[in-house]
C-alpha cells in the first residue's frame, strides 16, 4: 500500500502485550497461530527476530522497558518493587520534547506514583500497586499463597468472562475514545500512547468465539520435555514455585491450555485491528509510527516449565517490530536487542535524543532501523520468585551465557540448538566461550553486593507492607479521574457548538437555524 510521506514529527502508539511468546508468533516464524492484523502489520514493519525481555517476570521488565536501565540499577527485584518517581521514563523525555503522554493500561507501576511521565492513565492497573507481593529470600522454601500455581492449567478452556476481559476492554475502549479525542481536539500536539494490554496472560481461559479458532489437532504439544530430576536448579525450585514438582499434567489439560492461550492471542490480535482502524477513519495513519512488543513470553509446558520466570527463549523472547513504512522500508533484524533499548529508540523517534548525564543502559535500535550495523547484545537480570540469589543473563552473537554463582551456569549454541537441549556450559570444545563469558559476568555484576542490596529490599518492603495493612487502608492503586461535567451535553456549554467539535470529520460552520434545540 502507497502511503504519503510527512514531515510532522510522527505520533507513536507503542502497544503492548502481556506474557506473548516470541517463538509462537507467525511474523516471527512458522505458526499456527492465526494473527492477520499484527502479521499484515509487520510485512510492512522491521522486525525484530530476536528481541529479549531485560528480566522475564512482569514489574521488573516494565520497570527496565519505560526507564532503559537495568533491573539492578533502579532496584526492580520483582513484583512488588517500588519503581523510583525520579527514575526518567520514556514519557517523561517524549513530554519534554512536547508530546501528549498517556497510558491505558497495565504498567504494574508499586509506589505511590502512579504516573511516571504519563501526562494521563486513562485506566487502572490490574495488579496491586503496594509491597505485597515482595520475594523473601529469609525463607527461600517457604511457598507463599501469592505464587503462581497450576490452577490455570488444570481450569484452562472456554469462558464467558474473565477479569483479565474485564480489564482489555476497558484498556482498549479508553484508548480508542483517546484517538478519537486527540483528532477532534487538534491542538497540533503529537502524542506517545502506550496501550497495554494484559492478555494472553493467564488464567487460560478465553470467550467460546476464540476458542473456536483453533481445534484441539491445531494444538502442538511441547515439544522438548526435560525430566524434573535432570532440570537445572532454578528450573527445579519454578516447579516448586508453582506447586508442580512431583505431580504430572494430564495431556488433554497442557492442550487446553495452549489452545486457550492462542485464543488470546488472537484476541490481541483483534484489538490491535481496532485500534489500527481508529488510526485509519480518523487520518491519523499516516503520521503515527506503532511500535509492537511485550513484557516478556511463557514456557506453555515447553521444558516442563510454565508462565516465565527464567532465561530461556520461550519465557524471555519477545515481539517486537516498528511500523513506520513511510520512514523505514520493511526489514528483519536478527541481531540480538532488548527493550531496554526503546528508551533511546522512541526519544529519537520523536526527534531528541538521550540526556548527557542521566545514567542509560539501552542503546537505540535506529541504526538498525535504516539497515545500518547495529549492536546485538543482550543483558538481563533476574531477583524474584524462584531464585535465593541474581540469575544473570547474556544474549550475544550465537551464544546465551546463563550466570548465578549460586547454581552451575548454563551456556547454549542457539544457533545449533535452537531448543537449549544441550548445555554446552561443561563441555572442553566450548571451554574458551565459557570462560569469556565467565569472566565477562563477574567483572559486571557483584553479585555479593546485589545479593545485599535485594535482601535489604526485601526486608525493608515486607515491614512496611505488614505495617500498611494495618489500620485504615490507603490505596495506593490508580484512580483515574473523570469530570462529568465536560462530558456528552451539559448546560453550561453551548450545544450546537458541542456537537460539532465532538463530531469528526467537523461540518462547516452555518448560521442557518441557530437558537433551536428538541
Amino acid at each position: 500500500m502507497e502511503r504519503r510521506t510527512s514531515t510532522k514529527r510522527k505520533n507513536i502508539l507503542f502497544i503492548m502485550a502481556d506474557q506473548m511468546a516470541a517463538p509462537l508468533m507467525p511474523f516471527h516464524g512458522p505458526s499456527v497461530l492465526k494473527l492477520p492484523h499484527l502479521t499484515r502489520l509487520a510485512k510492512e514493519a522491521v522486525v525484530f527476530d530476536s528481541a529479549y525481555c531485560n528480566s522475564p517476570l512482569c514489574a521488573p521488565s516494565r520497570f527496565t522497558l519505560v526507564s532503559g536501565q537495568l533491573p539492578s540499577r533502579i532496584g526492580a527485584y520483582d513484583n512488588a518493587a517500588e519503581f523510583p518517581a525520579d527514575t526518567p521514563t520514556y514519557a517523561h523525555y517524549l513530554r519534554r520534547l512536547g508530546y501528549h503522554t498517556a497510558l491505558s493500561g497495565k504498567m504494574h507501576f508499586c509506589g505511590p506514583d502512579q504516573l511516571h511521565g504519563y501526562e494521563e492513565r486513562l485506566t487502572s492497573d490490574i495488579y496491586p500497586a503496594d509491597y505485597g507481593w515482595a520475594v523473601n529470600w529469609d525463607e527461600p522454601d517457604t511457598r507463599p499463597s501469592w505464587y503462581h500455581n497450576m490452577s490455570s492449567v488444570l481450569q484452562a478452556g472456554p469462558c464467558v468472562r474473565t477479569n483479565q476481559l474485564d480489564f482489555d476492554e476497558e484498556v482498549v475502549f479508553r484508548a480508542r475514545q483517546y484517538l478519537y479525542d486527540h483528532v477532534r481536539k487538534a491542538d497540533g500536539r503529537p502524542f506517545c500512547l502506550t496501550v497495554s494490554m494484559t492478555h494472553p496472560h493467564d488464567p487460560y481461559a478465553i470467550p467460546q468465539a476464540y476458542w473456536n479458532r483453533y481445534a484441539d489437532t491445531e494444538i502442538p504439544l511441547p515439544r522438548n520435555l526435560v525430566p524434573q530430576e535432570a532440570q537445572d536448579p532454578h528450573s527445579q525450585r519454578l516447579l516448586k514455585v508453582y506447586d508442580l514438582w512431583g505431580k504430572p499434567l494430564p495431556e488433554h489439560k497442557v492442550r487446553d491450555a495452549r489452545r486457550a492461550y492462542f485464543g488470546a492471542c488472537s484476541y490481541i490480535d483483534d484489538q490491535v485491528g481496532e485500534l489500527v482502524t481508529v488510526l485509519e477513519a480518523t487520518g491519523l495513519l499516516d503520521d503515527t509510527v506503532i511500535v509492537f512488543s511485550g513484557d516478556h513470553g511463557d514456557m506453555l509446558g515447553e521444558r516442563g516449565l510454565w508462565y516465565k520466570m527464567h532465561w530461556f527463549e520461550m519465557a524471555a523472547r519477545v515481539p517486537l517490530f516498528i511500523w513506520a513504512p513511510g520512514q523505514f522500508p520493511a526489514a528483519r533484524v536478527d541481531a540480538s536487542i532488548s527493550t531496554v533499548d526503546l528508551l533511546p529508540t522512541l526519544v529519537e523517534l520523536a526527534g531528541g535524543q538521550a540526556e548527557p548525564g542521566l545514567p542509560l543502559d539501552g542503546r537505540s535500535l535506529m541504526p538498525h532501523l535504516r539497515g545500518e550495523q547495529g549492536h546485538d547484545e543482550v543483558y538481563g537480570e533476574y531477583m524474584a520468585e524462584g531464585t535465593t540469589s541474581p540469575l544473570m543473563m547474556i544474549r550475544r552473537g550465537d551464544y546465551k551465557f546463563i550466570y548465578s554463582e549460586a547454581d552451575p551456569c548454563l551456556l547454549y549454541h542457539l544457533v545449533n540448538d535452537p531448543a537449549e537441549r544441550e548445555n554446552l556450559a561443561g563441555s572442553p570444545d566450548y571451554a574458551q566461550v565459557f570462560d569469556t563469558f565467565l569472566d565477562e559476568a563477574r567483572a559486571r555484576w557483584d553479585i555479593p553486593q546485589i545479593h545485599r542490596q535485594v535482601l535489604a529490599s526485601q526486608r525493608r518492603r515486607r515491614f512496611v507492607a505488614q505495617a500498611l495493612a494495618l489500620g485504615t487502608l490507603k490505596s495506593w492503586d490508580h484512580q483515574p479521574l473523570v469530570d462529568a461535567s465536560q462530558q456528552y451535553m451539559r448546560n453550561h456549554i453551548d450545544l450546537d457548538d458541542l456537537e460539532r467539535k465532538a463530531r469528526f470529520p467537523q461540518p462547516c460552520h452555518s448560521n442557518e437555524n441557530e437558537g433551536g434545540r428538541p
